[in-house]
Parts: C-alpha cells; structure tokens; sequence
C-alpha cells in the first residue's frame, strides 16, 4: 500500500469556503475521466472496483461503457471473491470496495449473493460477518486479519450502504485511532471517512466523544504529514488524503496546495496508474467514497466519449543501463546480481531480463489492483497473511511506484528486502 498526501494555503483562509476546483481545469477532469475508461478497454486480471467507483462519481459519464464495466465487476470480480471466501480468506477490503462501486451504480446489493458453507449469504451479510471476524482478531491479537485500510474500508461500505455499524466495530479502530496502531496517511484518510459516516450517521452513541476525538486526531495527523511542496506522505496518497479532508469538512485553506500539487502531478503524467487516477479523480471532483451515499444515478452526464487514438509503436531503445539487483530474504544474507536493459524499461522487464540469464535468480509476481507486486523471490515467499512483503528500494530510497510503474532510466542498484510489517 502506497503512503499519503497533503494541504495548505493560508491566504485563503478568510474566504471560508468548501474545498473548491477551477472552472479552468474542467479538461484536465475530462482528460483524467477519459484515461480512466480508456484503462478498461485494456485492462487485465479482474476488473478494479476503484476504477469503477471514480468513474462513477465523475461528472461526465458513458453510460454503456460503465454499465459494461459493471457486468464484468458483477461476473469475473464476484467469482473472484467466490473463491476467496470458499477458500476461508478473509476478503474485506475487496467485498467493501465490491459493494461501493455497485452502489456508485445504484445496484440492489440485496440480490448479489455469494454460497458460505453451502448457504447463500447477500453480500452486505458477508462483509458484516467478515467484520466481526476482523473485529474478533484485533480482540486477541491486537491487529485485524487483515489491516485497518482495509478494516476501514469495511466500515464505511456497511455505513454508507445504510447498515447500521456495530458499535464494537467502529470501537475498535477508535481505539486504534487512539493508540495510534497505524500511521500510513493512507490508512488515516479511509479511516477518517469510515469514522465520519458513523458519525453522520447517528448511530454511534457509545462513546460519541471519543469518536470525535479519533476524528479531529485523523485530521491532524493528515495535516501534519502536510509537505512543503503540497503533498500529504507522497503524491499517490494525496487523492485519498483530500478526500478524507474534504469528508471532514475542511475549508479551502486546508486543501488548496493539495487539489494544485495533484492537477500539476497529473499533467505531468505522475498517475498514469489507473487506480492512482481513481484515488484523485473523486477528491478533484470535491467529492469522496462518502459521496455514494447520496448518489442517485438519474439525469446523469453522457456525453464522455472516447476518440480513437493511433497505435504508439514504441522502438526498443539503444542504449542500455547497468542494474544491479540485491536481494536480502529473512535470513539476512543477501545475493548480489547485475543485468544489462534498454533504458526506459519497466522494473518488471528488467527482472524479467535478469531471470532469463539463469544465473540463479527466480521471482513470482501476483496481481493486484495497483498491477503486480512481488510475491516470491528465489523460492521465498512475503504474504500478506504472513505480514510479510518485499520492500523495493532504488539505491537507497524506497520505491513509490509498482515493478510495472517504475522505469529504468539511469545505472541503478534495485534492492528487495523480504520485510515484516
């Protein structure tokens, strides 16, 4: 999971006004709308729900592309989650954002259903009972099954699904809040919009004072992770992070450096990730997840179409770079290789490249909805159920994008450090 993003802006302070956008920037949400259905058309594995959700809450729309994005959520992605939950996996994070995006498009959660044990359970029932098992864990072992990113994202698909949150859940990542059991910006922006639904929503009466102090702790913590140059943690966590603030009620001095540091990021081509994309787009809209809760899918916007673009055949270039590769596995003791690769390529191809030199590096990669990480490197696994994963850094400094994401363009040593978290 990526780091978060920032704020600032004392000069408009006076004004008072809602986190705002700029009539002027309307191209660049078109353009940022546009990439994001163009990412559909060639998308791979299952499809992303954060895609279909920032689509979804955007002001412009096609209607039958998403509709047709939707089928596919409801087919490939519901299969899916089937046999996670036939395997006893604990899936929360994905049935929270499952439900989310077929709200966005006002689908009847009552009739998606998925067999537990050889019975039919509706999805909201699932995720409910999932919940509570999350809740059991943190009771026992301090920590969900999973995370509290994904633990939050929980809360607030049941609350803004109208389900009323059980108390000892939303307690437990109060209390989380509290004790301070994560830090990533990231995880405090879900956490803030999943704790300010509860709080909207009024059914939170034990314990309402502390729900307001885990609320106005979220906020601080988010503007103190703020950055000179306007992000909050790093420029793939701002989108969340603003959303949170926007969720939260925060005026336009609060989020003004944040809103401008991602409109430069995105002309600059930062997101070109479609889920960072679908992280900002909601937050550059004004919008956050909170806002499915009043969609209402009528007199919508469809006018988005996309023109055809010419294919871009891009040569392999001439030049190449030397990368060298450490690996360190929890033993400790590290192996040191190099392999040669045309600039400008991608991590990926690059450890693709190293592979094939059979010199006695191997890696597996897995999917997930920022594309594919890591998952085994010379026979030794990092799983999330393990709490394990591999750290990737470039000559020192921690890598913020994905193997795919990340390009070679100078000499570098790439080293992958099996980590514990």
């Amino acid at each position: 999971m990526l780091s978060l993003v920032i704020i600032t802006s004392l000069l408009a302070f006076a004004s008072g006004k809602p986190c705002d956008t700029d009539g002027s920037n309307s191209e660049l949400l078109l353009s940022l709308s546009k990439n994001l259905l163009r990412s559909l058309e060639g998308q791979e594995g299952r499809p992303n729900p954060s895609v279909h959700l920032a689509l979804r809450l955007s002001n412009s729309h096609n209607l039958a592309k998403e509709s047709a994005h939707l089928d596919r959520l409801k087919n490939d992605l519901h299969n899916d989650i089937q046999n996670s939950v036939s395997n006893s996996q604990s899936v929360v994070g994905l049935l929270a954002l499952y439900t989310l995006a077929l709200k966005s498009s006002c689908y009847d959660l009552n009739t998606i259903t998925f067999t537990v044990s050889e019975r039919s359970e509706t999805l909201l029932t699932l995720l409910k009972r999932q919940m509570e098992q999350e809740k059991e864990h943190i009771a026992i072992s301090h920590r969900p099954l999973t995370n509290y990113y994904q633990y939050s994202l929980g809360v607030l698909a049941l609350c803004t699904s109208g389900i009323r949150v059980n108390n000892h859940v939303s307690n437990k990542l109060i209390k989380a809040v509290e004790h301070s059991h994560f830090t990533g910006a990231d995880t405090n922006a879900m956490a803030g919009m999943a704790l300010q639904c509860v709080k909207d929503s009024g059914s939170h009466v034990h314990n309402a004072a502390e729900l307001v102090t885990a609320l106005s702790n979220i906020k601080q913590k988010l503007l103190a992770a703020r950055r000179a140059d306007g992000h909050i943690g790093n420029e793939f966590s701002t989108g969340l992070a603003v959303q949170a603030l926007l969720a939260m009620g925060s005026q336009v001095a609060e989020c003004a450096a944040s809103l401008e540091a991602i409109r430069t990021d995105a002309r600059s081509n930062k997101y070109h990730n479609p889920m960072a994309v679908s992280q900002i787009l909601p937050a550059l809209h004004r919008k956050s997840y909170l806002s499915v809760q009043s969609k209402t899918c009528q007199n919508e916007d469809d006018t988005l179409v996309l023109e055809p673009i010419d294919p871009v055949v891009v040569l392999p270039s001439q030049s190449k770079v030397t990368v060298v590769v450490e690996v360190v596995p929890s033993s400790g003791t590290a192996a040191v290789y190099s392999v040669d690769v045309p600039k400008g390529s991608s991590l990926l191809e690059a450890l693709e490249l190293l592979k094939g030199k059979s010199v006695g590096f191997t890696f597996e990669n897995e999917s997930s909805q920022w594309g594919p990480f890591l998952s085994v490197v010379n026979g030794e696994q990092a799983r999330q159920s393990d709490r394990r994963y591999w750290h990737l850094s470039s000559d020192g400094t921690g890598l913020r994008e994905g193997i795919k994401d990340f390009k070679i363009e100078v000499a570098q040593k790439i080293t992958m450090k099996n980590t514990s978290y």
